[in-house]
């Protein structure tokens, strides 16, 4: 099960001994984002532990293209560096023989396309302020990275359609609901509403 952020931190374009190349940061960490039901940080280390041994390059999140480039393990056309601030990538685009690589890197470098996201799985999370009108989910342990994009709408907004779907307000929501009822709930009840949770948010993903 896997959840999207999109963030409007910089992307950028350079040529170098291996041609294209772009880098940038999907992952930051102790930034607040504001996902319009709930204020939602990731916090220092969650990448720790996080499965990275196969990441496809995408833009737009878009499942159906083929990739732009992939990372794995300590090989392949993307490298990925966790440090202390989140994660950095370094994409190597085949311009030449790809067109879709070439209009990236060529939109990337007139500022077109700006920011990065990110498809991951939560292992691990705690929330503040339940009973507040927004509360604030704290993202401690990422399990796996499944994809990392370039997108065209890096700052998801409540008022605004993000790379995540347009359905992401109501999919938040759900979120916080779920959070709430099993705040109450005894241990097997809470098992259950992850489930409902899970289901809210993918739609059966």
């Amino acid at each position: 099960m896997y959840e999207r952020r999109s963030y409007g931190f910089e992307v950028r374009a350079q040529e170098e001994d291996a041609g294209s190349v772009i880098t940038g940061s999907p992952v930051v960490y102790e930034s607040r984002t504001d996902l319009g039901w709930f204020d939602e940080i990731i916090r220092t280390g969650a990448l720790n532990n996080a499965d990275l041994s196969d990441v496809r390059f995408l833009v737009n999140h878009d499942l159906s293209r083929i990739p732009l480039a992939r990372c794995r393990g300590k090989g392949g056309t993307m490298q990925i560096a966790v440090s202390a601030k989140g994660m950095d990538v370094r994409v190597e685009l085949d311009t030449e023989g790809n067109v879709d690589a070439k209009a990236l890197y060529s939109a990337v470098k007139r500022g077109d396309i700006s920011g990065m996201s990110f498809m991951f799985r939560i292992d691990g999370e705690e929330w503040k302020n339940l009973d507040s009108d927004h509360p604030t989910r704290i993202i401690t342990e990422i399990g796996a990275v499944l994809e990392v994009s370039a997108v065209t709408f890096p700052a998801y907004e409540a008022t605004e359609i993000s790379a995540r779907a347009r359905d992401a307000p109501q999919d938040a929501k759900a979120a916080l609901d779920a959070a709430r009822r099993a705040n109450g709930a005894n241990l097997d009840d809470k098992a259950l509403l992850e489930l409902i949770k899970l289901k809210a948010l993918y739609g059966g993903m």
